[in-house]
């Protein structure tokens, strides 16, 4: 039987950063707690300044900037292209990863997961978009001030950076958004 929350930005709980170096707000997650134990994990970080990223052995990493000028990353010796607000950029988890600012503050999207255990995909959509999902995970994550998200037969409401989460899907699920999201679809192996 699959279970459908929404989850609101006002309510997530804020964590340091494994290395020290900042905080962020944990959306949701499979299991586990703390920095340890998870298939998968969404959450938002506020990077102050330049530097060091938290390494994550055995998962993969989605980063997202979604406020701020955006932030240049060096991932293994290697520096990427600017990432600018809403253009995602994979990396591994084991990487050393250090972000070099391209203006002041930023605040960024982050999904990590274990490959291991789950296949992953992320897109960020906008305007009015209908898709379907045969993944037993679906996380609709909002970047307007109101989203409308109808799956099947349920409607919702999202404000910004909140998050609806539908676990346990079993079947082909037909899911419509209207405006600006990242949909984040997640399957066990």
């Amino acid at each position: 039987m699959s279970s459908l929350k929404v989850l609101r930005a006002a309510d997530y709980p804020r964590m340091p950063w494994k290395n020290g170096g900042g905080s962020t707000e944990e959306i949701t997650r499979d299991a586990g707690t703390g920095l340890e134990g998870f298939g998968w994990r969404l959450s938002i970080a506020d990077i102050g300044e330049s530097g060091g990223f938290s390494t994550f052995a055995g998962y993969e990493r989605v980063i997202t900037v979604l406020q701020g000028e955006g932030m240049t990353l060096t991932v293994d010796g290697r520096d990427t292209r600017p990432l600018l607000p809403l253009d995602p950029f994979a990396f591994s988890g084991q990487s050393q990863v250090a972000c070099t600012l391209l203006g002041g503050p930023i605040r960024d999207f982050n999904l990590i997961y274990a490959p291991q255990r789950y296949a992953a995909r992320l897109q960020w959509l906008s305007g009015e978009q209908r898709f379907f999902s045969s993944a037993s995970t679906v996380l609709v994550f909002s970047v307007s001030e109101a989203l409308q998200v109808q799956v099947g037969n349920s409607a919702s409401t999202l404000g910004r950076h909140d998050c609806l989460q539908l676990d346990g899907n079993t079947g082909l699920l037909d899911v419509c958004v209207n405006g600006a999201c990242c949909v984040i679809e997640l399957t066990a192996h």
